[in-house]
């Protein structure tokens, strides 16, 4: 069995232009991300998984430049980019992480990797972790099952789509109340985002990868950064997005499920 870990990056951003190459003590938030994932166990590789369009390019010139894999694929659709660059790998389950958190779990992600050892489930998460500090596990059979039903094309926000427990085995465990914070943000969406990412790294080394621990206690003593960006909200799809989504997978469940069966079936 093969696992990917694949960090989903792209400079388009209308709220904050060009997020990911933007100085965070001394290194990029794009690279700050690749630096925490090389910390990761038990991976076959790393990819950065981006789009064809050119704006794209200095994601793939900062990949080369640390040793790890790129991909190009779809702009809009990163369920589908995900898809394609794990075939193209020839990976069997993927832990996904976005580029703009460059504070995301380490030790969780580790423990994700041994569940997939573990139960050969289709979707793993642990569930309240910060805001942009998750990662998940997936199986890449479950992922084109998705990618193969779905009417969706604009993929950015793709939970809702794969997290579907009436068809996929899915594991889904709660964090210890230390790191059960889902009402804190720790990503890099707005330029409030970015200033309190600075105000947290600058008690760090310029070398130095803080675990989440550190930063959840460092929070606990300056709460006084929360102000910072916490007027910002994590941009989420609407309750409408969401209940048309459900119906879809409700209306269509057992085409859907002949669709897995064929799916799976091809794919031992």
């Amino acid at each position: 069995m093969k696992i990917g870990l694949f960090i989903t990056a792209r400079l388009k951003s209308s709220r904050l232009p060009l997020k990911l190459l933007l100085d965070l003590n001394g290194r990029t938030i794009i690279e700050r991300v690749i630096d925490r994932a090389k910390q990761i166990t038990d991976v076959d590789q790393i990819v950065l998984c981006t789009s064809v369009n050119r704006q794209d390019k200095p994601l793939t010139d900062i990949a080369l430049k640390n040793d790890i894999h790129y991909y190009l694929g779809s702009e809009e659709d990163v369920l589908q980019r995900l898809l394609d660059a794990a075939k193209f790998f020839s990976v069997d389950y993927i832990i996904s992480i976005t580029g703009e958190n460059p504070i995301f779990s380490v030790e969780y992600a580790n423990q994700t990797i041994d569940l997939i050892k573990k139960t050969h489930a289709d979707f793993i998460q642990f569930a309240g972790l910060p805001i942009g500090c998750a990662v998940y596990g997936i199986k890449v059979k479950a992922l084109e099952v998705v990618c193969a039903v779905k009417k969706e094309v604009d993929t950015e926000i793709w939970g809702p789509l794969i997290n579907r427990p009436e068809l996929f085995d899915i594991i889904r465990e709660e964090v210890p109340s230390f790191y059960n914070r889902l009402d804190l943000r720790i990503t890099n969406d707005y330029f409030e985002d970015y200033q309190f990412l600075n105000a947290v790294f600058k008690h760090f080394g310029k070398n130095e990868i803080p675990s989440l621990y550190s930063v959840l206690d460092l929070l606990d003593l300056n709460p006084e950064y929360l102000k910072i960006h916490g007027h910002r909200i994590q941009a989420s799809l609407s309750e409408e997005q969401l209940g048309k989504i459900d119906i879809y997978f409700k209306e269509n469940l057992v085409r859907i499920k002949e669709i897995k069966a064929g799916i799976y079936k091809k794919m031992i």
